[in-house]
C-alpha cells in the first residue's frame, strides 16, 4: 500500500527510546499526510529501527533531511499528546550532559507509559473547577529572617532561591503548604518533592487546609499505571497546578512553574536507583535555572551541596533569628557514656544510660509526657576503628575509611576510596596503633529501657512496626531515625535521648556526620521548648563539633564546616566526581579509550564497597572482579566530566564492549 508524503515539513526528526549510548541521537524519518497533523514535536511515535519496532519521541519537523540514504516512514503516531514539551526536553538534555546519561533512561522516569483509558478521562478542565480554595495565612514565614521578603518575591514572580533551615518545633508542612497554596491560587504552578510517602501524606494533609482534595495532584510510586498517566496528563494540560510527590515527580511537566521545593535533600530516597542515578535536588536546581522558577531546599539539617549553593550566592539562607531559636528549642546538652557516669546512678547504669539522660527521661515521665529514645538503625557495614578510643580509622591520604580488603584476615588496612595501604596506622586522637573491627548498629533494646523505667508503657517504632502517632501521655518511645512517631493533637515529647551516637558518627561514609546532624535535629524538633522543662540529651563527647552545632541549633554552621572539610580532601561537592564500576579489564579499557578533561585526578581502582554489587553477567576468569575508580575534576569545568564519560560510553558501545559498566556522577555514597 503506497503512502502519501506529508505536503508540509515531511521529515520527522525523532529520538529512539532504545537505551543504547551510541543510538542516543536524532534520526530522520518521513511522515504521511494522514499522520502529519498529529506528529508534532513532543509526541510519541512508533518506528521501525534495525528491523524491529521501537518507541520514539518527535524532536522536530523539517522540509529536507541531510541523510543521503533511504528514509523510512514512521509506523504510526502512538498518541497526539505532547508528552515531551520543550521545557522538559531542555531539562533532559542538560541532565544528560551532567550525568553522562542516555536520554531514554531519563525519559523512562520523566514520562510514564501510555494508558488509553487515562486519555479518555477529563484532564483539561480548569484547576479552579476542581474545588474551593481559601486564602492561606503566611504568617509562619515571619519567624525567619527575610522570610516575608522571600514570600513577597515568590508571590510576585521575582526569582528567589532559599536554603530553608526549619526552626525548632516548626510545622514545616503547614508553612510550605500555605505558600504553595497562595502561588497556585494566584494562577501559577507549584512542584514539591519529598523523600517518602509519609512526608507526602503530611504535605497533602497540610494543603487540604487551603484547597480542595482534587486540586492537589500527588505523584508517587504507589500509583497504578492508569492513575499515574492520568495525573501526568492533568499536569501536562495545566489542570494539575499544585503537584507533590516523591523523586520522579521532579520531572512533572508543570505549566508556568513559579515555585519548586525539595525537602530533606540529604535523604537517599531522593536518588533514583536506576541509571543515570539522578538526584531530585539536582533536577530541581536545573529546572530553577532553566525555567526561572523560585526554589526552596528545606530541612532540619543542611547538606554540603546546599551550603555550596549558598556560599556561591546562587541561593540565600533562610533561618530563624537566634532569639527565636532559643525560645522554641529544648535544652540540648551532651552527656558522655563513660563508666564513671554510669556508676553514679545504679538504675541509669542498668539501662546503660548516663545519669543526665536517665534523670531527663524520668522527669518527663513524672510529668506524664512521652520520652523519645533515638537508636541507630541496625545493620551498618563493618568498619575499622581505634582499638582504644573507638575513633573511626581514616586514610591519611584522602580521609577515606579504612577497611580490610577481601583476601584473608592478615590483609593490611586499605582505604576504600583511594586504595592506599596503611600498614602502620596511628590513631590521630590517642596515638594508638591498635585497630578493632566495629559492627555498627543498635545495642540498646526496648526491653532494657522498659525494665529501667517500669511501669511505663514501651512503644517501639522501627522497621515494619512504625507508629505514625502516639498518645500525649507518659510512655517510653524507642525509635530509629526517621521512624519517630508524632505526638497526637499537636503535643510534644517531654524529653529525648540520642543513644549510641558512635554508631552514627563512626560509619565509614563521607556523609556520616552530615546525616547524623539531620537525624538528631529531626528528633529534637519533636521535643517541647526549654521553657516547658524539656531536655534533649545527646550521649556523645561534648567536644565534638557536630555536638556543639546541635546544641546551638546551627545547621548552616555545621554545613559550612562540612563543606570546608570536603574542600580540604577534594571530595564532592567541592569537586565534580564520578564513580565508575566495571570488571577490572573492562574498567581499564574504558579509561584507556575515554578522553577525560584537563586537571583530572583518578583514585583507585579498588574493590567495590561492602554490600555494593555490579548488576549483569561477565566472564570473571577473563575480565576479573568488579572494581571502582573515582574520577574528579574542579568545579570550574562544569559538566565537562559528564560529557567526557558520555562520549567514552558511546565509544565503548560502538566497539561492542558489552561488559557491565556503571557511571555515577557525584554519588551520595562513595564507599
Amino acid at each position: 500500500m503506497s503512502k502519501t508524503l506529508a505536503a508540509d515539513l515531511p521529515v520527522v526528526r525523532v529520538l529512539p527510546l532504545l537505551g543504547l549510548p551510541h543510538l542516543d541521537r536524532p534520526f530522520d524519518y518521513l511522515v504521511t499526510e494522514e499522520d502529519s497533523a498529529a506528529a508534532q514535536p513532543g509526541v510519541r511515535v512508533r518506528i521501525r529501527f534495525a528491523g524491529r519496532l521501537a518507541d520514539a519521541v518527535v524532536l522536530g519537523r523539517a522540509a529536507t533531511s541531510e541523510h543521503e540514504g533511504k528514509i523510512r516512514f514512521i509506523e504510526r503516531v502512538i498518541s497526539p499528546e505532547i508528552v515531551y514539551p520543550e521545557h522538559i526536553r531542555n531539562l533532559v538534555d542538560t541532565l544528560a550532559d551532567k550525568y553522562a546519561a542516555v536520554r531514554s533512561d531519563i525519559l523512562r522516569t520523566a514520562i510514564p507509559p501510555r494508558h488509553v483509558k487515562a486519555e479518555q478521562t477529563d484532564t483539561t478542565s480548569a484547576w479552579e473547577d476542581q474545588g474551593t480554595a481559601k486564602e492561606p495565612d503566611l504568617s509562619a514565614w515571619s519567624a525567619y529572617e527575610y522570610g516575608e521578603s522571600f514570600v513577597d518575591a515568590v508571590i510576585t514572580g521575582t526569582l528567589a532561591r532559599a536554603a530553608w533551615q526549619i526552626a525548632p518545633g516548626d510545622d514545616w508542612a503547614a508553612a510550605l503548604a500555605a505558600l504553595a497554596a497562595k502561588v497556585a491560587i494566584d494562577g501559577a504552578g507549584v512542584l514539591i518533592v519529598l523523600p517518602d510517602q509519609k512526608d507526602v501524606d503530611q504535605m497533602a494533609a497540610a494543603l487540604a487546609e487551603h484547597v480542595g482534595p482534587k486540586q492537589i495532584t500527588t505523584l508517587t510510586a504507589s500509583l497504578g499505571p492508569q492513575a499515574r498517566y492520568s495525573r501526568f496528563l492533568s499536569v501536562l494540560h495545566g489542570q494539575g497546578r499544585l503537584v507533590i510527590g516523591t523523586r520522579s515527580a521532579a520531572f512533572a511537566p508543570v505549566k508556568n512553574l513559579k515555585l519548586a521545593a525539595v525537602m530533606f535533600d540529604g535523604d537517599d530516597s531522593l536518588v533514583d536507583p536506576r541509571a543515570p542515578y539522578t538526584h531530585a535536588r539536582e533536577v530541581l536546581t536545573t529546572r530553577s535555572a532553566v525555567e526561572k522558577a523560585s526554589l526552596i531546599i528545606g530541612g532540619y539539617g543542611r547538606t554540603a551541596e546546599t551550603q555550596l549553593l549558598v556560599e556561591a550566592g546562587w541561593m540565600h539562607s533562610l533561618v530563624a533569628p537566634r532569639n527565636t531559636v532559643r525560645t522554641r528549642s529544648p535544652h540540648i546538652h551532651a552527656a558522655g557514656d563513660s563508666e564513671f557516669e554510669l556508676q553514679r546512678d545504679p538504675r541509669a547504669g542498668a539501662a546503660r544510660l548516663p545519669s543526665a539522660a536517665f534523670v531527663a527521661a524520668r522527669s518527663a515521665l513524672v510529668e506524664n509526657k512521652p520520652v523519645l529514645f533515638q537508636v541507630p538503625r541496625a545493620g551498618y557495614v563493618q568498619s575499622l576503628a581505634c582499638g582504644i578510643c573507638r575513633a573511626p580509622a581514616r586514610c591519611r591520604a584522602c580521609n577515606g575509611p579504612l577497611g580490610l580488603p577481601s583476601g584473608g584476615e592478615a590483609a593490611a588496612p586499605t582505604c576504600r576510596w583511594c586504595g592506599r595501604i596503611d600498614s602502620a596506622y596511628s590513631c590521630p586522637s590517642c596515638g594508638s596503633h591498635r585497630l578493632r573491627a566495629v559492627v555498627l548498629g543498635t545495642q540498646r533494646t526496648a526491653e532494657e529501657l522498659g525494665r529501667a523505667f517500669s511501669p511505663a508503657t514501651v512503644i517501639s517504632s522501627w522497621g515494619d512496626r512504625i507508629h505514625a502517632e502516639i498518645p500525649d501521655k507518659a510512655a517510653v518511645v524507642v525509635a530509629t531515625p526517621g521512624a519517630e512517631p508524632r505526638v497526637e493533637d499537636g503535643g510534644m515529647y517531654g524529653a529525648a535521648v540520642l543513644l549510641d551516637t558512635w554508631a552514627l558518627l563512626g560509619r565509614p561514609d563521607l556523609r556520616a556526620t552530615e546525616e547524623t546532624m539531620h537525624k538528631w535535629m529531626a528528633a529534637a524538633t519533636l521535643v517541647a521548648p526549654h521553657s516547658k522543662g524539656a531536655d534533649v540529651v545527646v550521649v556523645a563527647d561534648p567536644s565534638l563539633p557536630v555536638v556543639q552545632h546541635l546544641i546551638r541549633w546551627d545547621a548552616p554552621g555545621h554545613a559550612a564546616l562540612e563543606l570546608a572539610a570536603r574542600r580540604e580532601v577534594r571530595f564532592p561537592p567541592a569537586v565534580h566526581m564520578a564513580a565508575v564500576d566495571a570488571p577490572r579489564e573492562a574498567l581499564e579499557d574504558f579509561l584507556e579509550h575515554t578522553d577525560l578533561p584537563d586537571q583530572v585526578d583518578i583514585l583507585g581502582p579498588v574493590d567495590l564497597p561492602p554490600g555494593v554489587d555490579l548488576p549483569g553477567e561477565w566472564d570473571r576468569s577473563k575480565l576479573g572482579e568488579a572494581q571502582r575508580v573515582l574520577i574528579r575534576t574542579p568545579l570550574s569545568t562544569r559538566n565537562a566530566l559528564g560529557k567526557a564519560l558520555r562520549a567514552g560510553n558511546v565509544n565503548r558501545a560502538t566497539r561492542k564492549q558489552d561488559a557491565p559498566l556503571r557511571i555515577q556522577i557525584n554519588p551520595m555514597h562513595i564507599g
